[in-house]
């Protein structure tokens, strides 16, 4: 299961489980729209392609909660 991370690694950026806008690599690195179109669509970390992360319905939350732990380093 995706962790869902809260935020974009780079811009630091909200980024909720529920709405569209993040983009991931294969491990699950996570940036936002924005930040994901400046990295060539390539994760800057391990050279992955990033792809749209699909969103988790609310209502699954409580049963499969998404990550709290946030990865910017500002």
């Amino acid at each position: 299961m995706l962790e869902m991370r809260p935020d974009c690694e780079k811009c630091g950026c909200d980024l909720p489980a529920e709405m569209p806008g993040a983009f991931i690599c294969s491990f699950e690195c996570t940036f936002c729209t924005e930040c994901a179109d400046g990295l060539d669509e390539r994760c800057p970390n391990c050279g992955g392609e990033l792809l749209d992360r699909p969103t988790r319905a609310r209502a699954l939350h409580a049963r499969h909660p998404p990550s709290t732990e946030r990865k910017f380093k500002g």
